[in-house]
């Protein structure tokens, strides 16, 4: 019967009101074997967004786990970790960290991935990313130092090492407490994945309260 429960939610979508003790480890999503040391402030819940500006799949997602980030409560941080997986997606996590240097990455990130999958711009010149920056307040001089800035380089350096501690091998993925790995073939669909990695923290919240 529970396994019959658990297909139906996988066939139609699962409730944002599921809870933790309804998912299964390797069915839901996946555990890792070395949790990874997150990056916020203690007493917050870490939720990583794994990406890449130039996968389908990621940019679907956008409307989704928008929404659910409004939803979340104070004590979650999202942090989103571009990809890094050579050639494009470098360029594409350089592009990422330069705007998040520059104070314009909250404002630019949706719109880089609209011009990308609706636009049909690859945006993976350094003189077309400037002219891209240059519409959120900043020179292209500056994004251009930006671009090639070491501090930058440094940080998509930091991104390859934490997607590999989290032993991701593909985009989109959410990294609940960097332990707990949601992806499209565990969720079952894109919409699904918000819906598990909310009921991960709530896991989570109670395991802090016990």
């Amino acid at each position: 019967m529970f396994k019959t429960l658990m297909v139906a939610l996988a066939s139609f979508g699962l409730s944002a009101a599921v809870s933790a003790q309804e998912l299964v480890e390797g069915q839901h999503y996946t555990l890792l074997a070395t949790p990874v040391a997150t990056n916020v402030d203690d007493g917050q819940i870490e939720v990583t967004e794994a990406f890449w500006y130039g996968c389908p799949h990621c940019y679907r997602l956008q409307t989704p786990v928008s929404e659910w980030y409004e939803s979340l409560e104070d004590d979650v941080s999202i942090v989103h970790m571009p990809a890094t997986m050579g050639g494009d997606w470098n360029i594409h996590a350089n592009a990422f960290y330069a705007a998040k240097s520059l104070g314009i990455e909250e404002e630019l990130h949706a719109d880089f991935f609209e011009a990308i999958h609706e636009d049909g711009r690859a945006l993976t010149d350094a003189d077309d990313i400037a002219a891209f920056f240059a519409d959120y307040g900043v020179s292209e001089e500056e994004a251009k130092q930006a671009l090639t800035a070491f501090s930058v380089r440094s940080d998509v350096n930091k991104a390859n090492s934490r997607m590999r501690e989290m032993r991701l091998m593909g985009v989109p993925a959410l990294v609940v407490d960097g332990r707990y790995v949601i992806t499209p073939s565990t969720a079952g669909s894109l919409d699904n994945m918000p819906h598990i990695a909310g009921a991960l923290i709530e896991r989570v919240r109670s395991e802090r309260t016990e």
